[in-house]
């Protein structure tokens, strides 16, 4: 069955268009500028916003900021296709790429290692021309023993082969077919053009090219596996190019995981509409936005919370106390009593309720106006007393 497929595919080829990269216009993509003005302007906007917020926070903020958001993006990038990372071995081997000591630092496993390596490359690098080795060295990083799985797959080199290079889902016998990438041996043609347009001056603005250079290289689909993590790398490397910093303050693969059931909708449309990319663009335009929208909020958390110390630098709290307060102002889900407070500082209820009468006597923490078995309590925030965690049944 998938086999008459395939001829059903050869024959409309002749007749009509069906992939993206059948066209005769490909890869000259076109949109509709006045659709996409408005929300290039927002997200420029907030660009430049974010960018400011950081230039305020001092170098060592700056690092710090780039760790998380770097290790997020590199956690993200490949719990997109699936593979789940250990979060404290990414984190570590960043740490050591950016020359952060964070104490404890773990060891990372070969394939941690060069996930990262690839990322930094991109980002520290991402003024240094891309070149086919450059990507073939990132290929390799990410499939140090040369299998996809279980399955040996040409490392280190575009794809090869006559059969067709298929995107396909559902079970043997049942699959369907979301995209047919054009032929191996056409992808070296294919990718030199990329890489040429993808190391020439822009056009267009930086940010269209970002995601331009996105539909551009995930349709050509140039590697047997890897192909989305690698597509997502070179975005993030064209918006480091666009913004001139060799940090990443937000992360684009967080944001498209949040979303990625659209994500992988919108691939596999475009991949069968003809060229005008107006809607892949404000979908990306979108995403990005969504992105920066969760750094600024972070940001702004950061500074309220070297606010909020510098402000109780006088007050005398224990180690206890400094504990769960950081865990509060970082992001602490819940409501905050007594038995969770025991329970994080490794204490006696007692206790606990005497650390957090303490901080209500020092106008540090106020009880909830939610009724319950327990009463609950929250932070004061600078003089104010808003909600300051995320409330989960």
């Amino acid at each position: 069955m998938q086999r008459n497929l395939r001829l059903f595919i050869s024959y409309i080829d002749m007749k009509n268009p069906y992939w993206i990269w059948q066209y005769a216009e490909w890869p000259h993509f076109c949109w509709n500028n006045d659709s996409i003005i408005a929300s290039l302007a927002q997200v420029r906007e907030k660009q430049g916003r974010l960018l400011g917020l950081m230039d305020g926070l001092g170098f060592d903020v700056q690092k710090t900021s780039s760790l998380e958001v770097m290790t997020e993006d590199v956690l993200r990038n490949s719990e997109i296709e699936g593979l789940l990372l250990n979060a404290e071995n990414v984190r570590s081997s960043v740490a050591r790429h950016l020359g952060l000591d964070i104490g404890g630092l773990s060891h990372s496993d070969l394939y941690t290692e060069g996930v990262v390596q690839v990322m930094m490359d991109a980002i520290q690098q991402a003024d240094t021309p891309l070149t086919e080795q450059r990507l073939f060295n990132w290929h390799a990083a990410l499939f140090p023993s040369g299998r996809s799985g279980i399955t040996p797959i040409t490392v280190a080199g575009w794809r090869t082969g006559k059969d067709p290079m298929l995107v396909v889902s559902g079970a043997m016998g049942k699959e369907k077919i979301h995209y047919e990438a054009p032929p191996s041996d056409d992808v070296p043609r294919q990718m030199q053009q990329f890489i040429q347009w993808f190391n020439s001056e822009p056009t267009t603005d930086p940010v269209l090219k970002a995601a331009i250079a996105h539909l551009w290289f995930v349709n050509i689909h140039p590697f047997d596996d890897g192909n989305g993590r690698l597509t997502r790398t070179l975005t993030d490397m064209l918006l480091a190019r666009a913004e001139g910093s060799p940090r990443r303050f937000y992360s684009m693969s967080a944001a498209i995981l949040r979303d990625r059931n659209n994500y992988y909708d919108l691939l596999e449309y475009m991949g069968k509409h003809g060229l005008d990319i107006t809607q892949w663009l404000l979908w990306f335009l979108q995403t990005m936005g969504n992105a920066i929208d969760t750094a600024i909020e972070k940001t702004q958390r950061a500074i309220q919370k070297s606010l909020f110390w510098q402000e109780h630098r006088t007050i005398a709290l224990n180690e206890r106390q400094i504990k769960v307060i950081n865990r509060l102002w970082d992001g602490f889900e819940g409501k905050l009593n007594t038995s969770k407070w025991a329970k994080m500082t490794k204490t006696s209820a007692a206790t606990a309720l005497r650390d957090i009468q303490d901080l209500v006597d020092k106008g540090i923490l106020c009880r909830t106006e939610e009724g319950g078995r327990s009463t609950n309590y929250k932070l004061i925030e600078n003089g104010t007393k808003p909600t300051m965690t995320k409330h989960t049944n």
